[in-house]
């Protein structure tokens, strides 16, 4: 059988524990049906009576008949994440960041991933160009949505051109599948001067309305431009004016289409607000934070909850010192919510020290990009006080190691400060700052 599914762990207490099934076992198919990555077996699994075949160590297969709630986990974690192989990007962009990346960084780094199962799984934007018409026609049988697209234009010669892809233009045109299907889709446009810009930006927005409702969301995301870009393609930074003029553009999208669709649909992210000089929208704007990890909105969404976190405090008369280090784009707004803090807690000081981003560039402004010798560099020396903050996107997910494989014990031992890694909600920074669960802050 040429898919067998290796089991990497079972859940203690689940379906799968109680049926025997152990690490190192291997799925071979479920009610018959040969599993091919993570799609098939969500969704054979669903059902309320299944047939499971097991193949053990030494070869012998158990016929395992299983009934249980429908949607109910069967409590697997399986060695490949996706059952399969994942796809890599055969575009070369010319906004891509990975191309950006300087050498002798670790191997994971450099893995461009183009694959609509982990756009289902975990919310990474596709081009479509990586996509057989069978990939396509497993989303619409499943039903897996929301899918996430990056579109970058809808003009097709320049989509060639922009993703050095000369299908690029042609992959448009699987959007329509996914739209007469009813899949739920929300897109995103990397914005590079010069090229997606301006007036073709315009056309883009409103091609993209025809997919409304089931295109429930695009973000407008600036270019991030590293200093790793010899031999690539001469980009530009935007200018605050420049900002002005693109905020003003989506603005004006927004109050067409929100009274017809209840929906404000193209969204700017928070980078715009802050280069253009201009204060972020409030809360409504966003739709329900739709395009969040795309950075449209997380500034927002901090203050507010910071906000509704510290209105629920009395207040005390503690004395607290501490230093929170962050990226140059939410510097200004946490020294904003430090001010806030010190009316009901004037005995608590909270030094931002704001990173500049040496590593990758100064044009590199979010803190989620920030390497661990830029903070060993830039904060040695400095008076941190009793401890230092960091908001956990600097490091890999479930780990403590920063993008230059610092851990987070270097920067600790380097910079003489214990470091507490805070979650990312505006309840998590404000518990990280009055010091409670201390043990909840490591990584």
């Amino acid at each position: 059988m040429a898919h067998e599914h290796k089991i990497r762990s079972v859940q203690p207490g689940s379906i799968a524990w109680e049926m025997g099934i152990k690490p190192g076992d291997r799925l071979l198919s479920v009610d018959g049906q040969e599993i091919e990555d993570v799609f098939d077996y969500r969704y054979y699994i669903e059902e309320e009576e299944i047939l499971l075949l097991i193949e053990k160590p030494d070869g012998e297969q158990w016929e395992l008949e299983i009934e249980k709630e429908i949607y109910e986990d069967l409590g697997l974690e399986f060695e490949q994440g996706l059952m399969d192989e994942y796809r890599s990007c055969r575009n070369k962009c010319i906004f891509c960041f990975i191309d950006q990346m300087p050498p002798g960084m670790r191997d994971t780094l450099y893995f461009k991933d183009d694959d609509s199962r982990l756009s289902f799984l975990q919310g990474n934007y596709v081009t479509l160009t990586n996509m057989s018409e069978h990939d396509i026609r497993r989303i619409i049988r499943f039903h897996l949505e929301p899918i996430n697209i990056s579109f970058q234009t809808m003009n097709p010669k320049l989509r060639c051109r922009m993703l050095h892809n000369r299908f690029a233009g042609e992959a448009l045109k699987k959007v329509d599948m996914l739209y007469e299907a009813g899949i739920e889709m929300n897109g995103q446009i990397v914005l590079c001067k010069g090229f997606n810009d301006g007036e073709e930006l315009d056309r883009s927005i409103r091609e993209l309305t025809r997919y409304l409702p089931f295109l429930r969301s695009v973000s407008v995301v600036p270019v991030g431009l590293t200093r790793f870009r010899e031999g690539l393609e001469p980009l530009e930074p935007f200018t605050g004016e420049e900002a002005r003029k693109v905020l003003e553009l989506i603005h004006g999208w927004q109050e067409r289409l929100y009274p017809e669709h209840g929906l404000h649909f193209i969204h700017a992210s928070d980078e715009w607000y802050i280069l253009a000089g201009e204060e972020l929208p409030e809360e409504e704007s966003y739709d329900g934070y739709l395009q969040l990890e795309n950075g449209v909105g997380m500034l927002r969404l901090l203050l507010n909850e910071f906000a509704e976190a510290l209105d629920e405090e009395k207040g005390d008369q503690e004395e607290r010192r501490l230093s929170l280090a962050t990226g140059l784009l939410a510097a200004p707004y946490l020294e904003r919510m430090a001010e806030q803090l010190r009316e009901k807690f004037p005995r608590t000081e909270v030094m931002v020290c704001p990173v500049k981003n040496e590593f990758f560039g100064e044009q590199i402004t979010v803190s989620g990009l920030i390497t661990g010798q830029d903070l060993v560099k830039q904060l040695s020396g400095k008076d941190l006080a009793e401890r230092l903050l960091l908001p956990c996107n600097m490091l890999r997910a479930e780990e403590d190691v920063f993008l230059d494989d610092f851990t987070v014990s270097q920067v600790e031992s380097a910079l003489q400060v214990p470091l507490n890694i805070v979650k990312s909600s505006g309840q998590d920074l404000l518990d990280a700052i009055l010091a409670r669960n201390p043990d909840a802050e490591r990584p």
